[in-house]
C-alpha cells in the first residue's frame, strides 16, 4: 500500500509543519505504507522523504523534468521517476497511489488534492483523500467547504469524501476504513 502525499516545497514559517511531516514520514514507514510524492528534496516534500527513508520505507518520487532544478530531485530515495509535464506526473502519482493525505501547502499542493478529491466525486477512482489539518491550517477552508455545501454547490455525500484530522494516526485510521479487507496493516497497532 502506498499514499501520496502532497504538501509544501517550501517549509512554512512555523516549525510546527516540518515537525508534522516528519511525524507523518516515520508513520508511514512504520505501518509499512509506502510514500509517493513529488520527487523534490527541498521544502515539506524533502522532509517528508527523508523522515520515510530514515525508518526504512519506501518512497516513489514524480518529478517533471523542467523542476528539477527548482525542487532538486532527490537521489536517495526508492525510485525516482522524470517525467515530462506536470499532468503526467500528476496522474503517475495517483496511479502509484491506494490514498491522498494533504499536509500545509500553496497553491500547487491545494489543486492536487482538489483534483484526486474531485476525481473521487466523479466515479474515477474510490481512494480516500484527506486533509492533515495542522495547527489549524485547513480550519478556515474547511468552513469555506461546508459553506459550499449550504450554499448548494456540493453534496453532503461528496464532502464527507474529503476526511480532515488534526492527528496523522487518526486520519490514516479513518482512511484504511474506506479500502479493500487487504489494507489492514494500514492501522496501528493499538487497533488490531
Amino acid at each position: 500500500m502506498r499514499i501520496c502525499v502532497y504538501l509544501g516545497s517550501s517549509p512554512g514559517r512555523s516549525p510546527v509543519y516540518a515537525q508534522a511531516a516528519e511525524r507523518v514520514g516515520a508513520l508511514l514507514a512504520e505501518r509499512g505504507i509506502g510514500l509517493v510524492y513529488g520527487g523534490g528534496t527541498v521544502g515539506l516534500m524533502g522532509i517528508i522523504a527523508d523522515a520515510v527513508c530514515a525508518a526504512g520505507g519506501e518512497v516513489i518520487g514524480v518529478i517533471p523534468e523542467a523542476l528539477r532544478a527548482r525542487e532538486h530531485d532527490h537521489q536517495g530515495i526508492t525510485q525516482l521517476h522524470v517525467v515530462k509535464t506536470m499532468h503526467e506526473r500528476k496522474a503517475m502519482m495517483a496511479k502509484f497511489a491506494d490514498g491522498f493525505i494533504c499536509l500545509p501547502g500553496g497553491i500547487g499542493t491545494l489543486e492536487e488534492i482538489f483534483e484526486a478529491w474531485c476525481w473521487s466525486q466523479l466515479g474515477y477512482h474510490e481512494k480516500p483523500c484527506g486533509l492533515l489539518n495542522v495547527n489549524g491550517f485547513y480550519t478556515p477552508m474547511a468552513r469555506f467547504i461546508d459553506q459550499v455545501v449550504e450554499e448548494g454547490f456540493l453534496q453532503p455525500r461528496h464532502r464527507a469524501m474529503l476526511l480532515v484530522e488534526d492527528e496523522p494516526d487518526v486520519l490514516l485510521d479513518r482512511m484504511a476504513q474506506y479500502l479493500p479487507p487487504k489494507t489492514e496493516h494500514w492501522l496501528g497497532a493499538d487497533d488490531v
